[in-house]
């Protein structure tokens, strides 16, 4: 079996989907097929848009200060 982009396992919903578009205020999908739905429905005829797939964010970094790399405080 073939590897699929973002693994095997996603979740059907609408919102990912390839015939579904996200109305303007977000809060529905117009589906080409099955008309308005709500954006975690699903049906038979998903088709999974990996484009549609929104990452999740990347955490900060953390802030160094060249105290932390300095070699004069090291315990002996």
């Amino acid at each position: 079996m073939k590897r699929k982009l973002y693994g095997n396992t996603v979740t059907a919903a609408c919102r990912l989907c390839a015939h579904g578009r996200m109305s303007a205020d977000g809060e529905v999908v117009l589906c080409l097929l099955k008309g308005v739905t709500d954006p975690g429905d699903r049906c038979r005829k998903f088709d999974y848009d990996p484009l549609r797939r929104v990452p999740f964010r990347q955490p900060s970094l953390p802030t160094y200060s060249s105290a932390d790399f300095s070699l004069e405080d090291l315990p002996e």
